[in-house]
């Protein structure tokens, strides 16, 4: 965490909105739809490096396969969360991740960005079958942003049974940036709830049991100037002001004085994600890393930081 200001993960703020309501709440369990990467952009990441945990649902593989070596307190579902239970379609947009979506229509408003979607089959729980899969008691918020698919995850819920004390709802048309929320605020004000907040981008909703929370948003939105964003601190090692600066740079001279040890199929995968490349790319660079050429490729960028060639640069 940042000193000074606390760091907020989130796109808009979310995450301090609720420190905000949940002031002085040292445990807590939350259920967040559309978790998304486990720290980027990420609504209850604030609440787990603080001792909570819960249930995040993230349906896009290699998203969730992140959060058992990031996250290991929270389960983690790669599953699709709708009104019934089975398998749907379900939209991938491999780069912009975000806008991935069951909804045709909400997948269709990213075509602009220049990437199609994969369409795959995915397994299809309601919120009330994970609530009784994973022995849910009690939930003290649960947020929902599933692209446009928001009323169908509420409707898959027993509301008698499991009642989030806040619930947090992205509110606007993916893509258009229009107003939303008509399509499932009378649902959920008709299971007792009451609206609380409008943050520009999500809405929040507090059970009627629990005013006292309610009372929390009286003074409105979080002021954006009490939290550092993550988006300020940019990449760890170039700003200095990131809290894991040193440590990546540590990280990074680490690895680049050991490249000649690696295992060359290590590093063909590493060239790989860097380069959005392909299987076959990844053998035929695993082929050149085992070359007389390769190996001394990885040498003389070693060499700056093993200690064979001296110099004053200070990365």
């Amino acid at each position: 965490m940042m000193r000074g200001k606390p760091l907020s993960y989130s796109q808009n703020l979310e995450d301090f909105q609720l420190a905000l309501a949940f002031a002085g709440q040292e445990a807590g369990f939350y259920i967040d739809i559309g978790g998304g990467h486990p720290i980027a952009d990420n609504v209850s990441l604030w609440f787990y490096e603080r001792g909570w945990s819960g249930i995040v649902v993230e349906p896009q593989e290699k998203l969730a396969a992140l959060y058992p070596l990031l996250r290991p307190r929270d389960i983690c579902e790669a599953v699709l969360i709708g009104e019934t239970p089975g398998a749907a379609d379900f939209h991938v947009f491999d780069r912009f991740h975000g806008l991935s979506s069951t909804v045709a229509d909400s997948a269709s408003a990213a075509l602009h960005l220049g990437e199609q979607p994969r369409i795959v089959s995915a397994p299809m729980l309601t919120l009330a079958e994970l609530c009784e899969r994973h022995g849910v008691i009690a939930i003290d918020f649960l947020k929902v942003d599933v692209e446009g698919a928001e009323l169908a995850v509420l409707k898959g819920n027993d509301w008698r049974r499991f009642r989030p004390k806040i619930i947090v709802l992205e509110a606007i048309a993916p893509g258009t940036n229009l107003p939303a929320w008509e399509v499932f605020e009378p649902f959920l004000l008709a299971q007792g709830y009451s609206f609380a907040l409008f943050d520009t981008l999500n809405r929040f909703y507090v059970a009627n049991e629990h005013p006292e929370l309610l009372a929390s948003f009286a003074a409105g939105r979080a002021d954006w100037q009490a939290a550092t964003h993550m988006y300020e601190i940019g990449r760890a090692p170039f700003n200095a002001e990131h809290p894991e600066h040193g440590l990546s740079r540590d990280l990074a001279r680490g690895l680049w004085a050991s490249l000649p040890m690696l295992d060359p199929a290590l590093l063909a995968a590493l060239v790989t994600v860097a380069r959005n490349g392909s299987e076959a790319d990844k053998t035929a660079l695993a082929d050149y890393f085992t070359s007389e050429a390769g190996r001394l490729a990885l040498g003389r960028i070693a060499c700056g930081f093993d200690g064979g060639q001296i110099h004053d640069d200070d990365f």
